[in-house]
């Protein structure tokens, strides 16, 4: 069992949705990113995605483009992404931590090597975004097998057809994007959601976790409310590039995850 099984497992217990808050690592420097993930715990986020930067980021928006971009200025790499995990878990032995990212920096670093030092830095899952199931050799089943959670996204354009496949080898959480398009270009609508999470849900036991487009508490409530829990990336991202305080940012999440908590 992962740190995200047993996370989920004891929020079930609760009777509790899960908060997912996405940072940029590195951005704007390792050390305000550093500060900002070990804040993120005590303001109530259950899991951590923490984003690897990378030159091509095809599913990502300005905010979250930008903020790789910002991450890269500054001399963020894959090992100082997994450095950051590592003196994250020196406070921290509980909260996940999934990396989301692209194919190319972990091919370049070799899989096998990669799957090893992230699982000794306490990365928990995986979510790369560029990897279709067709792929799952490359990297899918490597990870499963060194004890790692590999995340697959689900979209309004995965039909019944396709769904099968996308869950097929999918471990920890399922993570449905409730929008068509890239991240941060429009808002989330539960009316919409349900149905689709309850679609998925048909076909897996996995919890169902949806982003893309949430903003406020209300909406990560409402959210939260039709699924499993919600994940809120680039209305956070968004703070740390128009350089707010750490403790402003840190309460700004504060309130997403009071809203989906409250689901």
């Amino acid at each position: 069992m992962t740190r995200i099984d047993a996370k989920f497992a004891a929020l079930k217990a609760e009777n509790r949705k899960a908060f997912v808050a996405y940072v940029m690592a590195g951005d704007p420097d390792f050390a305000t990113s550093l500060e900002i993930v070990k804040g993120l715990p005590s303001a109530g986020v259950d899991i951590i995605e923490l984003g690897l930067p990378f030159t091509d980021p095809m599913a990502d928006g300005p905010t979250i483009q930008l903020a790789g971009q910002r991450a890269l200025d500054a001399g963020q790499t894959l090992q100082k992404t997994l450095d950051l995990a590592r003196a994250f878990r020196e406070a921290d032995d509980t909260t996940p931590i999934v990396m989301m990212g692209y194919f190319n920096p972990i091919y370049s670093r070799g899989v096998e090597t990669f799957l090893t030092d992230a699982k000794a830095a306490g990365i928990d899952g995986l979510i790369v975004v560029d990897l279709p199931p067709e792929e799952d050799s490359e990297l899918c089943l490597p990870a499963q097998a060194a004890g790692l959670n590999f995340i697959r996204l689900a979209t309004p354009t995965t039909d019944d057809k396709r769904l099968p496949k996308v869950l097929q080898n999918t471990s920890g959480f399922v993570y449905y994007v409730s929008i068509t398009g890239i991240t941060g270009a429009a808002s989330a609508e539960a009316s919409d959601v349900a149905p689709e999470v309850a679609r998925i849900k048909a076909r897996t036991d996995l919890p169902v976790i949806v982003g893309f487009g949430i903003r406020t508490p209300e909406t990560a409530r409402s959210i939260a409310s039709v699924a499993d829990g919600a994940v809120v990336g680039s209305a956070i991202v968004k703070l740390v590039e128009e350089k707010k305080p750490v403790a402003e940012i840190l309460a700004y999440v504060k309130g997403l995850a009071e809203g989906a908590h409250s689901a």
